[in-house]
This record gives structure tokens, C-alpha cells and sequence, in this order.
């Protein structure tokens, strides 16, 4: 699936982006994700942006927690493989 990137990069206070819709951890290794993950965040962009509200406060997003998000992706396609 194509990335719904619109290279506006800033984070809302509950880290998700102003620009694409997607939370910090649907953003990070978006290549790796699977068909049916593709699909929930398709959802997920569909649903944020219906009750889309104007942000209080936008920040970029920092190293760490790119590096956080990531782990977090790690350990869920981790816990995927062993189930």
C-alpha cells in the first residue's frame, strides 16, 4: 500500500500526525507492515479524520520516541510470529 504521507510531519498531543492521520507507531517501518495491518490503519485514518478537531499543540517528533515506536512494532510482530 501506498504511504498516506503528506510530508507535514507534526504530532498532535496523543502523537498522532496532523498531516497523514497516522499514530507515531502506524508511521514507523510503514514497508514491514502486513496487507491486513494496512487495513486497520486505513480504518483507523478513516475514523481520526471524521472526528478530526484542530490541534491544541503539535511537536515534531523526537528521536527517542521514534526509536519507542519502533520497539513497540518490534515486540508486536514478535508476539505475532509466536502465536
Amino acid at each position: 500500500m501506498e504511504s498516506p504521507c503528506v510530508a507535514c510531519c507534526r504530532l498532535n498531543e496523543e502523537k498522532v500526525c496532523v498531516g497523514c492521520y497516522r499514530h507515531m507507531d502506524e508511521i514507523v517501518d510503514w514497508r514491514k507492515k502486513t496487507a491486513q495491518q494496512y487495513q486497520q490503519i486505513a480504518a483507523n485514518i478513516a475514523q481520526r479524520k471524521a472526528s478530526w478537531q484542530p490541534p491544541l499543540q503539535q511537536s515534531a517528533m523526537t528521536q527517542d520516541e521514534w526509536l519507542a515506536a519502533r520497539e513497540r512494532n518490534r515486540q508486536q510482530q514478535q508476539q505475532g510470529v509466536q502465536q
